[in-house]
C-alpha cells in the first residue's frame, strides 16, 4: 500500500513537473483585417518552443476579422485548450469584445491591436489586458507635430466605422484642436465597402489642407484611391495600421507622398547605429525575411513578435511562484508582465507598470514616408 501511495505521488509531481505551456493565439488571418492577421500567423511560428526550460505549445485559431468568431476562439482556447495566456487578437473591435472572456477566467491577455481603449483605464477587468502596438493616441501625437511643422491649418477624418476609427477620431481630434488645427471634415467607412465616393466629395467641398485616413490593412487604400481620382492635391496621413506591404500593393502609385507614424520596426535598417530599437528590431527582420524573403517584414508581425519577447520575460518569473496549468501560474503571469522593466523588442522598449500595460515611450515611434513605393524614414 506504501509503495502505491508513493508511486502515486510521484507521478503527481513528475506530471506537475513536466506540464506545459499553452499559448493561446486568435487572429485575422482571412477577411478584411486579413492582411495584418497573415504576418502574425507567421510570426508564431517563429516564436520560441521551450522558455525557461518549459515547452510552450502554441493553439492558433483564424477568428476571420469577425467580433463574434474572436470571442469563440477566445472561450474555446480557455475552456477545452486549456491555455494559461491568450495573444490577440488582430483588430481593435476583436480585442475588446474579448476583454471579458480574459478577465472572466483570469487569464493574461495580449492583444496585437492599436487602440488605447483595449488597455485604458486599467480596472478590475483590463488588469489582465496587455498589448503590443502603440496606442492610436501616441501616434497622434507624431502626425499633429509633422502637420504644424509643415504649415497644416485645416484637416479632414475618414475612418473605419468601428472602433478603430472611432478611437483614433477621439484622440487625434483632440491633439488637434489643442494645437489649434481646425477640423474640417468627419467621414466614415466600412471595412468591407467598395466605394466611399459620397464622403470624399463631402471631404472635397471642405478643401481642407491634409486628411488623415483612419484605417487599417488594404481597406484604408480604398479612400486614399478615391481622394486621388478626384484630384486631391493635399497632404494625406495614414495611421500606423497600414504599415506593410500589401498596402503599398494595393494603394499602388496614389501612395505616393502618404505620410504616417510607425513603430520603429519597419525601417529598422535606415535607423542611426545608436538608436535603442534598431539592434532588437532588427533581430527579428533578420528572422522573418530568413523565413519568408526580403522585404516581407510588417509591424503587424512585429506586434506578435513583441508578444513573444514579453512571454520570453514573464514566464520565468512566473514559474517561480506556479505551473502552468493553474490559476495560480496565471496570476503570476499577469503579475509578471506587468513587472517588464527596460525589455527592447522590434517596436520599442517596453516598461509595464500597474497604470501602463502598453509600457511604449517615444522611442517606439518614427514618422515614415512612402517613397517610390518604399517605406523612408523622415529625419
Amino acid at each position: 500500500m506504501k509503495k502505491t501511495i508513493v508511486a502515486t505521488l510521484l507521478y503527481a509531481l513528475a506530471a506537475t513537473a513536466i506540464a506545459d505551456l499553452n499559448v493561446g493565439v486568435t487572429l485575422s488571418a482571412t477577411g478584411p483585417a486579413a492582411s495584418l492577421g497573415i504576418p502574425e500567423k507567421n510570426t508564431i511560428a517563429l516564436l520560441p518552443t521551450t522558455i525557461g526550460g518549459q515547452k510552450v505549445n502554441y493553439i492558433v485559431l483564424d477568428d476571420a476579422s469577425d467580433t463574434t468568431t474572436a470571442v469563440k476562439n477566445a472561450r474555446k482556447l480557455i475552456a477545452e485548450n486549456k491555455v494559461d495566456v491568450i495573444v490577440g487578437s488582430t483588430t481593435t473591435p476583436n480585442s475588446l469584445a474579448m476583454i471579458d472572456v480574459a478577465a472572466e477566467s483570469e487569464t493574461p491577455m495580449i492583444s496585437m491591436a492599436a487602440s488605447a481603449r483595449i488597455v485604458e483605464p486599467i480596472d478590475d477587468k483590463k488588469k489582465w489586458v496587455f498589448k503590443t502596438p502603440q496606442n492610436d493616441a501616441q501616434m497622434s501625437t507624431a502626425i499633429v507635430e509633422h502637420m504644424t511643422n509643415h504649415g497644416v491649418k485645416t484637416v479632414a477624418y475618414i475612418g473605419f466605422s468601428d472602433a478603430y476609427g472611432e478611437g483614433w477620431w477621439n484622440e487625434f481630434s483632440k491633439i488637434a484642436e489643442a494645437r489649434k488645427i481646425q477640423l474640417v471634415g468627419n467621414e466614415r467607412f466600412n471595412r468591407t465597402d467598395t466605394s466611399v465616393t459620397g464622403q470624399i466629395l463631402k471631404i472635397l467641398a471642405a478643401k481642407p489642407d491634409a486628411v488623415l485616413i483612419g484605417g487599417a490593412g488594404t481597406p484604408a487604400a480604398l479612400p486614399q484611391k478615391a481622394l486621388k481620382e478626384k484630384g486631391y492635391k493635399g497632404q494625406i496621413y495614414q495611421t500606423h495600421g497600414v504599415a506593410n506591404a500589401d498596402f503599398l500593393r494595393v494603394c499602388g502609385k496614389d501612395c505616393e507622398g502618404t505620410v504616417l507614424p510607425a513603430g520603429p520596426v519597419l525601417v529598422a535598417d535606415q535607423l542611426p547605429p545608436d538608436h535603442p530599437v534598431k539592434k532588437s528590431a532588427m533581430e527579428y527582420v533578420t528572422k522573418y525575411e530568413a523565413a519568408h524573403g526580403k522585404g516581407t517584414v510588417s509591424t503587424f508581425g512585429a506586434h506578435a513578435w513583441d508578444a513573444g519577447q514579453l512571454l520570453n520575460a514573464a514566464v520565468p518569473v512566473a514559474l517561480k511562484k506556479g505551473q502552468p496549468g493553474s490559476k495560480e501560474f496565471r496570476a503570476a503571469l499577469r503579475d509578471a508582465l506587468e513587472g517588464v522593466k527596460n525589455l527592447p523588442v522590434a517596436h520599442g522598449v517596453v516598461n509595464m507598470s500597474a497604470q501602463d500595460h502598453l509600457g511604449f515611450d517615444q522611442r517606439a515611434r518614427v514618422m515614415v514616408k512612402v517613397d517610390n513605393g518604399t517605406w523612408k524614414l523622415v529625419k
